[in-house]
């Protein structure tokens, strides 16, 4: 397009300048040549040069509103950001429950989730104390332990759980004359949103149902 709109103001200055010949003018047995400008010329050319400027313009003015696009998806990015820091810091995530009531729990011919159903402290209310399981309500670190107390008629295995992953484990084997046994395990795990976190005891295995069984862990960051 600015191909042809160059070529036709080419074509027409060339036609004005082949019109506006000199004109031999006599006067009192004197010639006189007269030249006349060609006006239309010079505004064509004026009109390109404007059309340059124009066009430099709207390629700023693209560039300036690209420029303010990024800055408001950074401002944004920004304040998400705030915000979950924000929500992270006002949510205090803290528990702790023992197993109930004094007993043993245990053996199983199957892998069962240890239930801690008498909570000490639970806010946030991420504990379940029906089902034993704790429910991330935000991503963060937080940190758990389990400890167990147990007879030492059959053996011990605790695994504490990340969803379906074994992140730690806590075991105690059966011995001739084997007494009461005392063991536990923490870790710090990095959680997302609706992860779940509970401690598995092994098939065939068993703990003492009281105080010296527990499960804790609160939200770090």
């Amino acid at each position: 397009m600015d191909f042809n709109i160059s070529f036709f103001m080419l074509l027409f200055c060339g036609l004005t300048l082949a019109q506006n010949i000199s004109v031999t003018m006599e006067t009192e047995g004197i010639s006189e040549r007269q030249t006349y400008s060609p006006d239309m010329c010079e505004l064509l050319k004026e009109f390109g040069a404007m059309r340059e400027k124009l066009g430099a313009m709207e390629t700023r003015l693209k560039n300036s509103e690209n420029r303010l696009k990024d800055s408001e998806t950074r401002l944004k990015d920004s304040e998400n950001q705030i915000l979950t820091l924000k929500n992270k810091f006002s949510t205090k995530v803290v528990f702790s429950a023992t197993t109930s009531p004094v007993g043993a729990i245990g053996p199983y011919n199957i892998d069962t989730t240890l239930v801690y159903r008498r909570v000490i402290t639970n806010e946030g209310n991420a504990y379940n104390q029906h089902t034993g399981i704790f429910t991330a309500p935000v991503a963060g670190t937080y940190y758990f332990t389990f400890f167990y107390h147990a007879g030492g008629q059959h053996w011990v295995k605790l695994d504490l759980m990340k969803n379906s992953q074994i992140m730690v484990d806590s075991s105690d084997h059966q011995t001739v004359n084997d007494g009461a046994d005392n063991g536990g395990n923490a870790a710090f795990l990095r959680l997302q949103r609706g992860d779940q976190v509970f401690v598995r005891m092994r098939a065939n295995t068993h703990v003492w149902g009281e105080g010296a069984t527990t499960f804790s862990g609160f939200l770090l960051i």
